[in-house]
């Protein structure tokens, strides 16, 4: 069966005169038609976004978030737009390469944070009552307050690599703030699904705009909503490094860092470290790419080595698959080169496999690969690919706090208060886990490279009298 997708314009489908296939990369079979939307098409309909603005602002936060519940039992288990949520998974493996039951576990993280928005929105607002938002002032701690919009929209520029980021523009619909949409080229699916059930849910149509597009129109999106957010390596992000109205999710460089009085019991951590570096497969910007000890670095880099060959690919459809396809054979190639190479500088040892790039029943696997380095300075000592890997560094956890440089995710897993603080005051950590945590543990109401509230909305002064003059 072939899928038309077409463009949505403020939730109305549009009929694109051209259109690109997504196709089974392991077969060739074409899976989808997609629509697609010229930069030219993309400004126009920007021009009207305030419309779909004030449909947003006619219901109340409450609403919303009720309706972001019932959309979240439909993502789940309903037929949106025409695909059933079997088909959903079945169709998203056949082209991003995600096994079925990671498939599975990204719908269920989306629906987490669906049906648990009004503690997500608790979180991000630091407990603002969200009738403020519906009056446009009211009262903090016995203090007036007010806020106002920083976009008309949010533009949102998305990967191909894991479904679960959808859930980081999600509570942007309930914040009363339209979403206009690049998908990535290999995974329109979720997206679409996820826009279908908001709108069966009862959210206006007008809040929603899908446009499969081009750098030009990528660009638009980002550039002319008033607020964007785009996924990306560090070369997509640079162009954007100075503006401050996109916010930039990048390359994640996460790390899980041992203290003086834990690397002595490091095999009491071992779980935790195989698991921030092999969860959701290795694909996500909050996957450990490096870990950091004071000591034993070659018994810990051995030690994970050991369990990680372990792990081999398997079909599909299998509950305990633990690694991801690649949809495009050229990423992997490229990845498997970056590390060959990396390997030929001194001071870098592989620990795992020397057979990385692998083909299996017609797909495209990287194994789990990890490097003993040197320094964290050696190409593969601070650094992310796509992929399960991980280099293990040796370096006191002084040094370290003063040359991890920008980090997603970190662990600390050490009890020394002092060291503690200075990780809670790194300026360059956005997520931290002190304690015996995978760095792939995410709670949604803690912000997530940037506070979503904040980045759509601002708080302005507000004095008035008591009876208006």
């Amino acid at each position: 069966m072939v899928f038309d997708v077409p463009v949505l314009r403020f939730g109305e489908p549009y009929e694109s005169m051209e259109t690109l296939p997504v196709v089974d990369p392991r077969t060739g079979e074409t899976l989808a038609l997609v629509g697609q939307a010229n930069s030219g098409l993309v400004r126009r309909d920007l021009l009207k976004v305030r419309e779909a603005r004030a449909a947003l602002e006619a219901l109340s936060c409450s609403e919303l978030i009720a309706m972001c519940a019932k959309a979240g039992e439909s993502f789940m288990t309903g037929t949106l737009g025409g695909m059933s949520a079997e088909q959903y998974v079945t169709t998203l493996s056949r082209t991003s390469g995600l096994p079925h039951v990671m498939a599975r576990r990204n719908m269920a993280k989306i629906n987490t944070v669906l049906s648990g928005m009004d503690g997500i929105l608790r979180g991000l607002t630091r407990g603002l009552d969200l009738s403020v938002l519906d009056e446009g002032v009211g009262e903090q701690a016995g203090v007036p307050v007010s806020y106002a919009a920083t976009g008309t929209a949010l533009g949102v520029v998305l990967p191909s690599n894991s479904p679960g980021v959808n859930s980081i523009w999600l509570p942007a619909v309930a914040l009363k703030t339209p979403v206009m949409i690049k998908p990535g080229r290999e995974e329109p699916w979720t997206p679409l699904r996820l826009i279908h059930a908001l709108i069966n849910a009862g959210v206006p149509k007008q809040a929603f705009g899908f446009y499969p597009t081009d750098h030009d129109g990528a660009d638009s999106l980002l550039t002319r909503c008033g607020r964007g957010i785009l996924f990306g390596d560090d070369k997509t992000t640079r162009r954007y490094a100075d503006n401050p109205a996109v916010e930039k999710h990048g390359t994640g460089r996460s790390k899980v860092i041992l203290g003086d009085d834990t690397a002595e019991h490091w095999r009491d951590h071992l779980d935790v470290l195989v698991s921030s570096v092999l969860d959701n497969g290795g694909r996500s910007c909050i996957n450990a790419s490096c870990i950091i000890t004071p000591r034993h670095g070659d018994a810990i880099a051995q030690a994970l080595a050991e369990r990680l060959d372990a792990v081999n690919p398997s079909d599909p459809a299998d509950d305990d698959a633990r690694l991801s396809a690649f949809a495009n054979p050229a990423f992997a190639e490229y990845i498997d080169a970056a590390i060959r190479g990396g390997l030929e500088s001194p001071g870098a040892t592989l620990m795992t496999r020397a057979e990385r790039y692998i083909q299996q029943d017609g797909r495209h696997y990287l194994l789990p690969t990890v490097v003993r380095c040197d320094d964290l300075d050696h190409p593969l000592g601070n650094t992310e690919f796509m992929c399960p890997y991980a280099s293990v560094v040796e370096m006191p956890v002084s040094e370290a706090i003063e040359r991890i440089g920008p980090s997603l995710a970190v662990t600390f897993i050490g009890g020394d208060e002092s060291l503690q603080r200075r990780f809670i005051d790194h300026p360059d950590i956005d997520r931290l886990n002190l304690g015996s945590l995978p760095t792939s543990r995410v709670e949604w109401d803690q912000p997530h490279e940037g506070n979503l509230f904040e980045f759509l909305y601002r708080r302005r002064a507000i004095q008035r009298t008591a009876t208006p003059v």
